[in-house]
Formats: structure tokens, C-alpha cells, sequence
């Protein structure tokens, strides 16, 4: 099983910015260096599973038509919407539905290993399924999760999932790397 709502929502029972993303230097650099491994200069409509607080989406306000995130925590969409008054957030935990949209960009940020097995190769075929043409980028945390899955590990189970795209590592930095997955013939 992956992290269950409990501990999510203790992670941000004090604060609505547990990791520090909108004042953290290295948070900061990260989201630069995500909206920097993007393949395109812009995108129609982005979604982002785990949106938490909403300060990756800041870094890509100028960059796409539309936006959705979602989140499992209240507190976390609350201040995503405060952070990106024009996008669209979405308060619930995977699995479920995903939102319906002709989106071009997902964005999954140290998110799957959050997930057990299962609900990777399920989000694989949601995505599959549903965004086929999509290009998919995965932030990766490098290093020890109290979860299941380390970071590479659910990485690794769930690109080989995803069969409808190629995935590269376009960015090794410290403690984290991000790859890209194109659509199979893309790359």
C-alpha cells in the first residue's frame, strides 16, 4: 500500500508549506530546473498530480494556456489557489479519476513513490489511456523515502508501465534527477 492520507496530512498539520518550496533555494533551483527540461516553450493544458502548495505551477504561469492540480491535503490546495488564483485545483487522492482535459503536459513531482506498485502501473494506463500524446515529466527524490518504494524504484516500475513513451533523464542534479517521457517515436 502507498502513503495513506494520515500521513499526508500530518506532513501538513502545522504548516501549508511543509519542504519549504516557496522560500528553499534548492526547492527554487528545482522548479527552474523542471520548466527548464521541458521539451516545448508552451503547452495548451498542464495537469500535475501532487500539486501540493502550488509553487511549481508559479514557474509555469507564462508557459501554458491552462492548468490543473491536484492534491490529497485541503490545506495544500488552498494555498496552491492563493499561489495561481488562474488555474484550476482539484482536492483529491489517487487513485481515483483523473480530471477529463486535452492535456499536453503531466507533470508527476515526487509523487510515485508516494504510490505502491499497483497504483503506478494503474496511473500508467490512466495515462496511457487517456494522454497517449502527452509528454510526462517525473521529478525524482535521490534519496531515503520512509516509504515503500524509493524514489528510482517506483521510477523504474512505473516508466516501464507506460509503454506508450520513451523516457530519458534530461537532468542528475543532487538529491534529485528528472526525466522526460515522449510519446514513443517522439524522442
Amino acid at each position: 500500500m502507498g502513503v495513506g492520507r494520515d500521513h499526508l496530512h500530518a506532513l501538513y498539520a502545522d504548516t501549508p508549506d511543509p519542504w519549504d518550496f516557496e522560500h528553499s533555494e534548492y526547492e527554487q533551483a528545482k522548479f527552474v530546473a523542471t520548466r527548464a527540461a521541458l521539451s516545448r516553450a508552451h503547452y495548451t493544458s498542464v495537469f500535475e498530480l501532487g500539486c501540493g502548495n502550488g509553487q511549481l505551477a508559479r514557474h509555469l504561469v507564462n508557459i501554458r494556456d491552462r492548468y490543473t492540480g491536484m492534491d490529497a491535503v485541503v490545506i495544500a490546495i488552498e494555498a496552491a489557489r492563493r499561489a495561481v488564483p488562474d488555474a484550476t485545483f482539484i482536492h483529491d487522492f489517487y487513485p481515483c479519476p483523473l480530471p477529463a482535459d486535452d492535456f499536453d503536459l503531466l507533470i508527476l513531482s515526487e509523487i510515485l513513490y508516494f504510490l505502491d506498485r499497483d497504483s503506478l502501473r494503474e496511473l500508467a494506463s490512466d495515462i496511457a489511456t487517456s494522454w497517449p500524446k502527452a509528454e510526462v515529466l517525473s521529478v525524482t527524490w535521490l534519496g531515503e523515502t520512509d516509504h515503500e518504494l524509493q524514489g528510482e524504484e517506483a521510477l523504474a516500475v512505473f516508466t516501464a508501465a507506460l509503454s506508450t513513451h520513451d523516457f530519458d533523464c534530461v537532468t542528475q542534479a543532487e538529491g534529485y534527477r528528472i526525466d522526460r517521457g515522449l510519446p514513443e517515436g517522439q524522442t
